[in-house]
């Protein structure tokens, strides 16, 4: 099946003996033994669910991977992964990541002796100098949160050889248009919260891999602490996902036409999209398309405040991908936790906004952005 019909046909519930055409919401904590030593394959909530299972099956597919595994948000599904390292392991990340990643790593740095070192992961000679012999992965955003920088995935994989984990975040421009397991990477990971559930309505998180090794310890780790996701928000991620080619393309439609009103506005000074010519990402042949994350310096930081008290239509909340558009203040939001020279050394300062493009009437977000900013 091509990718669409995967997205509205790929969640599948092996125990359907009714015809039913979503996959049942299985609300119990715990199954019945058939007899000693026997199980109907499922056991504990906690460890195993039909309904997430089938949503499981279906990220799997859309990602090109083997195993999938859903978690309870996309933090917990980071979490899960640094689980597979350990005191004194060295991580490589790209230098502008979303802010929870970058708190987390603090975090786990001072908890459990992990390393992090912060790089622009898309330059070859800046990657080889920031490898050692305690470096086990390379941690990717692309585009990254919220300069959206571009990285090579392949060039990446080529670099770090064979022996070195590339976990590549996908959330923005999610399997639709990126699916970095065929470019070498290792693990994909998604906040599922997202452009996959597609409505600002659950939380979840995904890592999708090929390697089942890695897939057995992450189960392990789900079922030791309990962060898988529950099966009602699995049926809603399912839900979300039968619409997601469409909400895709017309969510990009509409950002590049936002993305070249703002461009040509005398308030803005620079605007950061990944579909504008002249932007790194139209070099690079790993992605189908450009999503819809707009980053956008106005002139002034009171211009900065302006648009976030004076837009009607699009919402001033944290957040990212979903129907309805909604405008962002890094600064404060995002990135808060980020620590202030490295804020300023990416260019994330008191005159950067962050949009994320929904399914709006296009004229009507423009209309809202231009009133906005005058």
């Amino acid at each position: 099946m091509k990718f669409d019909s995967v997205c509205v046909h790929g969640a599948r519930d092996k125990n359907n003996q009714t015809g039913s055409l979503a996959v049942p919401i299985y609300q119990s904590a715990t199954y019945a033994h058939p007899a000693v030593g026997q199980s109907t394959g499922y056991d504990y909530a906690r460890v195993q669910n039909p309904t997430r299972e089938a949503l499981e099956g279906l990220m799997a597919a859309l990602e090109g991977g083997t195993e999938a595994l859903a978690f309870s948000c996309g933090m917990a599904a980071l979490d899960a992964i640094m689980g597979l390292f350990g005191p004194g392991d060295h991580i490589i990340c790209t230098d502008d990541l979303y802010g929870g990643s970058v708190r987390l790593f603090s975090s786990l740095a001072d908890r459990v002796g992990l390393s992090f070192g912060y790089i622009d992961t898309n330059s070859k000679p800046a990657l080889e100098k920031a490898l050692t012999p305690k470096t086990k992965a390379v941690f990717i955003e692309t585009p990254s949160n919220p300069m959206m920088r571009v990285t090579d995935i392949a060039a990446v994989r080529e670099t770090v050889g064979p022996g070195i984990k590339v976990i590549v975040d996908n959330t923005f421009l999610t399997p639709y248009f990126q699916r970095p397991l065929e470019f070498g990477a290792d693990m994909v990971i998604h906040s599922g919260t997202k452009y996959l559930g597609g409505h600002n309505d659950t939380l979840a998180g995904f890592v999708v891999t090929n390697d089942p090794d890695d897939a057995e310890r992450l189960r392990f780790i789900t079922k030791t602490v309990g962060s898988g996701l529950t099966p009602f928000d699995s049926f809603l991620i399912i839900r979300g996902l039968k619409t997601l080619a469409l909400r895709m393309e017309r969510s990009q439609k509409n950002a590049l036409a936002i993305a070249s009103f703002l461009s040509g506005h005398p308030k803005v000074a620079k605007v950061l999209y990944p579909g504008l010519k002249g932007h790194p990402a139209q070099a690079l042949a790993q992605a189908t398309g450009h999503g819809a994350m707009i980053s956008f310096e106005v002139d002034s930081p009171e211009t900065a405040t302006a648009v976030l008290e004076k837009v009607s239509l699009i919402l001033y909340a944290e957040s990212l991908g979903g129907v309805e558009t909604l405008i962002t203040y890094p600064l404060l939001q995002t990135h808060a936790d980020v620590p202030e020279l490295t804020r300023e050394a990416l260019g994330i300062t008191d005159r950067l906004l962050r949009l994320s493009v929904g399914v709006e009437d296009e004229a009507d977000l423009i209309a809202d952005l231009g009133q906005a900013l005058a």
